[in-house]
């Protein structure tokens, strides 16, 4: 327990004390005073100090000095009872809007807690503890199991698994072994390894995403833009209308202690803290919530836009698919597929061509190093490899006909890998971009979310890139663009967009970089995504999956309502109570409420942005 709240909770007892005594009459008015006095300058200490400085600087209009104004006022008018309610309560809701930032501020501590404190470098056969900015490309590092990843690499040598949730929302393990990627923030579950530095550690995911988060803080939401407008112009109006309530009757010769009263009521009513706290918030819990789930937004502005979507441009390669080849379908003659398959990878286990690399990782087993024998390349044709004796010729069709092996069928539009030995045609191997798992049920999850339009823009030839579209059950697809092509198809759909909508561009490469920097809200693949669609982002979803991207737009939308419930419910009730204490309806109880109690309730409300159970399927 802080300072502030132990204060608070002192002079809330004696404020209780006091009305007890009031209301029993068990001392004499005039010693109740004391009381009242004492609750309000042990609860109000800091704000009636805050106020006096602001006064000295020339700042004479904001939320303090209203609470100061009104309170000493209803004490100069011998209405002490509001006078320190009023202070008290103001503080409560001060106190609850301190634990919703710091709840929102805990989220993302968590997040920030990725940041590794130390690298263990091997060097010269020893291993040292250093800074992981100490660290160069190339260097080698061991992580033991429960620290953290210090730096982006691959692994060298060990096998283990991750804990990538801090990173990407995911709380299932990933598994890792020689040739796979790390990234630094990760947490080493279960086995030591070591991995080669690939990028300095300012340029490592943990910096990247701890960069990112940083920023989101200080970009303001449009709404929040207008509040701030709203506040500036809205706080001198009323306190000009609060004198001329107390003024203007006195004047006419009516009851000035009533008008006084009626104008601090006002005063009290008047002051803008529910919706100048509740909507940054808002969009600060909303970020907060966005950054558990794995996804970073840059700021409230995009979190804003975000909620207006309803056009989706994708990429294909590495943001709908999964970037690398995999086998669609394998037609073997005279032998089993497993055995196709076989001879295939290890006729091409000296190649790291990523057909060679996609054919060893399906090799499930019998793949055996010493079977092989002397291999011969065979420019854009394929290779000839010795196993067991055996020539085995992996390729295109023109290196069929080079070994006398006839392909029993057409190759149709995939990616064909033809297979022969001595001469003998064994069979096909089909090869596609595999489609990622959850882009199937990222687009029906848009779809049944509002977004009417989606879109594919693709490099890849036109027969390729309409069936994976038609596969994964997208609007529209234009192939075989190059970058410049994609920008100009952009610039068309968004001059094709409804007013007041929005188009948000997804992809990962380089390539995607200037239309994710052109689109209203542009988002990038984080994980396998480049550097440099990454900086031209507006939102990036940490673990490449599709699906996040709806979870992204149905909680832009929940933040987004949650903020106009906020503002529709603190206005209505704030001019409400305003118009009933003109006539004397209103007393300074119900002032107190339309202030804090309105503002207590915004906060909370706001807090609701930061559940994430229900985007957590």
């Amino acid at each position: 327990m802080n300072n502030f709240e132990k204060r608070l909770i002192i002079a809330l007892a004696i404020f209780a004390v006091g009305m007890v005594l009031h209301f029993t009459e068990a001392i004499e008015e005039k010693y109740q005073f004391f009381f009242f006095l004492a609750a309000y300058l042990i609860g109000g200490y800091d704000v009636l100090v805050t106020a006096i400085r602001n006064i000295f600087k020339g700042q004479f209009l904001d939320e303090k000095i209203l609470m100061l104004i009104a309170s000493v006022g209803a004490f100069v008018i011998g209405s002490w009872q509001e006078g320190a309610a009023v202070m008290l309560f103001f503080q409560v809701g001060e106190w609850f809007e301190d634990r919703a930032v710091n709840t929102t501020r805990q989220s993302i501590a968590d997040l920030m807690d990725i940041q590794p404190e130390y690298a263990n470098l091997v060097k010269d056969g020893e291993v040292v503890r250093v800074d992981p900015e100490e660290v160069n490309i190339g260097d080698m590092v061991e992580v033991l199991p429960g620290e953290k990843v210090p730096l982006d690499g691959s692994i060298v040598d060990g096998r283990s698994s991750l804990d990538t949730s801090a990173l990407t929302g995911e709380s299932v393990p990933r598994n890792v072994g020689p040739g796979d990627e790390v990234f630094s923030g990760s947490v080493n579950v279960s086995a030591k390894f070591r991995m080669c530095v690939t990028k300095e550690y300012e340029d490592s995911t943990v910096s990247k995403v701890l960069e990112l988060v940083e920023d989101s803080i200080s970009r303001k939401a449009p709404v929040e833009k207008f509040i701030t407008k709203f506040a500036r112009y809205y706080t001198p109006a009323v306190v000009g209308a609060a004198i001329l309530v107390a003024v203007i009757p006195t004047l006419l010769g009516m009851n000035p202690e009533t008008w006084i009263y009626r104008a601090l009521t006002f005063l009290v009513v008047s002051c803008p803290c529910a919706v100048v706290i509740s909507v940054p918030l808002g969009y600060f819990c909303g970020i907060g919530a966005a950054s558990k789930l794995g996804i970073l937004v840059k700021g409230g502005n995009y979190l804003e836009a975000l909620a207006h979507a309803e056009t989706i441009v994708f990429d294909k390669t590495g943001t709908l698919t999964e970037g690398r080849f995999g086998i669609d379908t394998k037609e073997a003659v005279g032998c089993t597929e497993d055995e196709l398959v076989l001879m295939a990878a290890m006729a091409e286990s000296g190649s790291n061509h990523p057909i060679a690399i996609s054919l060893k990782k399906e090799c499930k087993e019998g793949f055996d190093y010493s079977r092989i024998g002397a291999s011969e390349d065979r420019a854009g044709r394929g290779v000839i490899t010795e196993i067991d004796g055996d020539k085995i010729a992996v390729g295109n069709r023109k290196l069929m006909a080079e070994v006398g092996a006839v392909p029993t069928t057409e190759d149709g539009i995939h990616t064909v890998v033809h297979v022969a030995k001595n001469g003998v045609y064994m069979g096909k191997i089909t090869l596609s971009d595999i489609v990622k798992s959850t882009s199937v049920e990222a687009i029906k999850d848009l779809k049944a979310n509002g977004i009417k339009r989606t879109v594919m823009l693709s490099g890849d030839a036109k027969p390729i890139g309409e069936e994976v579209a038609n596969k994964i059950g997208l609007d529209e697809a234009h192939c075989e663009l190059m970058p410049a092509d994609k920008i100009e198809h952009l610039e068309q759909i968004i001059a094709e967009k409804a007013p007041k909508s929005n188009v948000v561009y997804v992809g990962d490469g380089i390539n995607d970089a200037p239309s994710i920097s052109r689109a209203d809200i542009g988002v990038a693949m984080g994980g396998l995504g480049s550097d440099a669609a990454i900086e031209a982002a507006d939102v990036v979803i940490m673990d490449d999956s599709p699906k996040k991207l709806s979870t992204a737009i149905k909680l832009a939308r929940r933040t987004n309502s949650i903020v106009k419930q906020n503002i529709v419910f603190a206005l209505g009730v704030k001019f409400l109570i305003l118009a009933l204490s003109l006539f004397g309806i209103a007393n300074m109880w119900m002032a107190v409420f339309g202030d804090v109690g309105v503002a207590v309730l915004a906060i909370l409300n706001s807090m609701r942005c930061l559940r994430t159970k229900m985007y957590e399927k």
